[in-house]
């Protein structure tokens, strides 16, 4: 397999997701130059979600209507300059519209990427391919926290956006070098009424649930903006049925692999999102660890995700989709349970072993349903699914955050006091619970369900002889 490509597209990414992250930890600094309050400054971390939901559903048209690798250069550019205003704000409104301008960015870099890796990789080939766009996902909301304390204490916050520009720079010129070219296509008029409905739907909800569970507004506007995106989806999912060519094709959901990707994968992707949010704090909150102390165990998890490179096209061949995402869903799960009976007392080795366990297979994990998403879609199709599964992702992740928010202040509410170590316990068995319900969705599949992507040899293919196409 030609690593090339998804190596370009993987350092692309992994700059969005570690940047989505990498302001938490400098949100004072920030704030005090700003002349603003950390917790109103947390606005603009929704202002990056909403922009995310709004433009993530019109990429694949995009893509389309003017080349996936045009659109694709286009966003880290776009990207990019969201970072050098950033940089340069100097209140709190400046500061938000720069990372709503660095979210259009981010909205096209995820599903324009894999759009272009799909197209440019052959189905057998495709598990080894996603399994390098797996490391941003896992990674950059993890090295985020430590890197922004670090540069902040260390250097200038300003540099946590500063240094995207030589990263972005590279990012245009390797991806206009060795990107396969994608002319544009010939596109149907754009959705315009399924932007406006998807767009709303889908930033209501986020912007709602991100207001809820880190409140820089009163709850109560979290909870209306979450319903007006309720709202809006039984819209869309209506106008969807009277159009010929919906923004979002929901007609993709009859394919079986497709939906148990992005339903069974959003599943475990709610208790995934709450992971990142729950460990750090209760490092802090609980056992007294600083921000860059907490970051550098939570970091171990690269380290994992890393390593399950060198075996994930071995484990799917050997043993297919179904087998490997019920047994991984399941194992996964179990990963964050542990983090339950994490004390003060608890070996670091121990919980870093734990952690680094838990990478790896959440890890492989993902790389089998973003490359089952795929297996059974036609190159045609594959503009309109990449949209659907970002937009599923941001949705559940943001519902991640908000599920382990809501269980803390639940728990809090019960015992009428601040936050103690069994309610992070508490919440991760919780979580964990929600990751776990994922195997449902595969359970149903076929023993040699994507059999042209995984290589696995299924009963039926090994009665007649069969060998799927090596990865």
């Amino acid at each position: 397999m030609n690593r090339t490509v998804p190596l370009i597209l993987a350092v692309a990414l992994f700059m969005e997701n570690m940047d989505s992250t990498v302001i938490a930890t400098s949100l004072p600094a920030i704030a005090q130059d700003i002349g603003t309050s950390p917790i109103t400054l947390k606005l603009a971390l929704t202002a990056y979600l909403v922009a995310l939901a709004v433009f993530i559903p019109v990429s694949g048209w995009m893509a389309d209507r003017y080349g996936a690798k045009n659109v694709f250069r286009t966003a880290i550019g776009v990207f990019v300059a969201g970072s050098v205003a950033c940089a340069f704000a100097n209140s709190l409104g400046a500061f938000v519209v720069a990372r709503f301008l660095q979210g259009m960015g981010g909205a096209m870099m995820t599903p324009v990427g894999r759009l272009v890796l799909v197209r440019s990789t052959p189905k057998s080939d495709l598990v080894a391919a996603m399994s390098w766009l797996t490391v941003p996902a896992l990674v950059g909301p993890l090295v985020g926290p430590p890197v922004g304390g670090f540069i902040t204490t260390y250097l200038s916050w300003h540099w946590i956006f500063l240094i995207n520009v030589p990263i972005g720079l590279l990012g245009i010129a390797l991806a206009t070098r060795y990107l396969p070219a994608s002319p544009p296509e010939e596109t149907p008029p754009l959705d315009a009424i399924g932007l406006l409905l998807s767009g709303v739907a889908a930033s209501g909800v986020v912007f709602g649930l991100s207001v809820v569970s880190l409140p820089a507004l009163p709850p109560s506007v979290g909870l209306a903006t979450v319903g007006a995106g309720l709202v809006c989806g039984a819209l869309y999912l209506l106008h969807a049925r009277r159009v010929e060519r919906p923004l979002l094709a929901l007609d993709l959901f009859s394919n079986q692999l497709f939906r148990a990707s992005v339903l069974g994968g959003g599943l475990f992707r709610i208790g995934i999102g709450a992971v990142p949010f729950l460990l750090p704090l209760m490092y802090q909150l609980s056992f007294g660890l600083t921000p860059f102390q907490s970051g550098m165990i939570t970091f171990v998890t690269a380290i994992g995700a890393m390593g399950m490179k060198l075996a994930t096209t071995t484990v799917f061949r050997m043993f297919g989709f179904k087998r490997v995402l019920v047994a991984g869903s399941l194992a996964a799960a179990l990963s964050i349970a542990v983090y339950g009976f994490f004390t003060p007392q608890t070996p670091y080795v121990l919980m870093i072993a734990t952690i680094l366990i838990g990478g790896f297979v959440r890890s492989m994990f993902f790389t089998g349903i973003n490359a089952l998403a795929f297996a059974d879609i036609p190159p045609e199709q594959t503009s309109r699914a990449t949209p659907i599964t970002a937009v599923g992702q941001q949705l559940c992740i943001a519902l991640g955050v908000a599920l382990g928010g809501g269980i803390l202040e639940v728990q809090a509410a019960l015992h009428g006091g601040t936050l103690t170590l069994g309610d992070f316990h508490v919440a991760f068995f919780v979580v964990a619970a929600v990751s776990a319900s994922a195997c449902l969705w595969f359970v149903g599949l076929q023993a040699d369900a994507g059999s042209d992507v995984s290589g696995h040899r299924g009963p039926a293919q090994k009665a007649l002889g069969m060998t799927p196409p090596a990865g």
